[in-house]
């Protein structure tokens, strides 16, 4: 459900696209975006660190879009998500010792210090590379190919890169009921 929650401005921004452009897509975004913030401010939810930073990269890359008329913009802004998540999770392991991931998924299953390293070191490498993805395809493509990519093919990869940690990680798994 978190993830589909999640999933909500991007969700809109692929129709507000269809039905009317770039520009009114971004728009839609931005509108969503803060919305759901606020949707949760107003449930008292806590809102994680991720959320606060995709919403102040959408607020100004979408603005810049907007202001500028320019939709170069709104095409950094994955790009520059994934580059804030891969040094957020370099400069915690490497400055504060502080491996993000194991703390997200430290409960849920036990590895050796190297494969949480590695782990970690994994998800800095993907968001680089998911990075550059987007900047590749919105630099190559049409916007129209660039708007399918992001919600079709930068879903496909994140899915496939998790079922591929999975695939690693369940050699950690203990089978044995407690």
């Amino acid at each position: 459900m978190k993830y589909l929650f999640d999933f909500f401005p991007i969700l809109l921004f692929f129709i507000a696209y269809k039905f009317g452009g770039i520009y009114v897509a971004t728009g839609v975004g931005i509108a969503a975006s803060l919305l759901q913030i606020g949707w949760l401010l107003l449930r008292k939810k806590k809102i994680d660190t991720m959320m606060w930073l995709s919403l102040g990269i959408i607020v100004v890359f979408g603005g810049a879009t907007l202001i500028f008329h320019d939709e170069t913009f709104i095409k950094w802004k994955p790009t520059a998500l994934y580059w804030m998540f891969a040094l957020g999770l370099l400069a915690s392991s490497l400055f504060f010792k502080k491996n993000v991931i194991r703390t997200m998924m430290g409960e849920q299953i036990a590895l050796p210090d190297n494969v949480w390293r590695n782990l970690n070191l994994s998800w800095v490498l993907f968001f680089i590379v998911m990075g550059l993805v987007n900047l590749y395809i919105a630099y190559t493509f049409s916007t129209d190919t660039w708007v399918n990519f992001k919600l079709f093919g930068s879903t496909a990869m994140m899915f496939i890169f998790i079922i591929g940690q999975g695939v690693v990680l369940n050699k950690y798994v203990d089978d044995k009921e407690p």
